[in-house]
């Protein structure tokens, strides 16, 4: 990446992180274009280069921060030996390894589950896959690679996995309802292997 892209990466980076700073601070409805780029320090032409308004900064700004929770759970994903599994058992216990990453860091940093959770609907969830540049399709391909099965529609599979995470651990994760979070675990882990079984074709 030469100098000029980094330069444009850094601004666009950093009207990101100064508007989840001010959305989640003062909620999107009080944030203004101008606010934004006064606290990042850049020009007001200089936001439209990225965003085409506040909405668009927001949606990008969820794929941006959903796209990041599903890189750090794949980077501890790929430190772990997973062959103690039978093999059948593998893919599903990935994607179990992955879900429980994911509501660790949700339960480590609220603030992000309130932004990003129940905000991804399907459009989102595109946006999220191909998020910065990075094809987070990568992290689906680490988790099946090998596999002699396949899934049917394996995106919505996916996608409902996402879903069930995002939606489930909210209220456990924030007030402990109607469980806390630890306790929840095994219910949702048991309905991801559930779902993951539901789509499976055997040759």
């Amino acid at each position: 990446m030469g100098k000029i892209d980094k330069n444009k990466q850094q601004k666009r980076t950093s009207l990101l992180e100064t508007a989840f700073g001010l959305f989640t601070s003062r909620g999107i409805h009080n944030t203004s274009i101008s606010n934004i780029v006064e606290s990042a320090g850049v020009a007001k032409g200089t936001f439209y280069l990225y965003f085409k308004d506040k909405y668009d900064i927001r949606n990008k700004l969820i794929a941006h921060k959903a796209s990041e929770v599903f890189r750090r759970a794949d980077e501890a994903l790929q430190k772990q030996d997973f062959s103690k599994f039978e093999e059948d058992a593998v893919y599903e216990e990935k994607v179990v390894f992955l879900a429980d990453n994911i509501i660790n860091q949700f339960a480590e940093d609220k603030t992000l589950l309130r932004f990003i959770s129940k905000k991804l609907d399907w459009g989102m969830f595109k946006n999220v896959f191909t998020a910065d540049g990075a094809d987070c399709y990568d992290i689906y391909d680490a988790v099946f690679q090998g596999d002699n099965d396949t899934y049917e529609n394996p995106e919505i599979m996916v996608y409902m996995i996402i879903e069930l995470v995002s939606a489930t651990c909210y209220n456990a994760v924030l007030i402990e309802e109607p469980v806390p979070i630890e306790t929840l675990k095994p219910y949702i882990f048991r309905t991801v292997r559930q779902i993951m079984q539901s789509h499976l074709i055997k040759k």
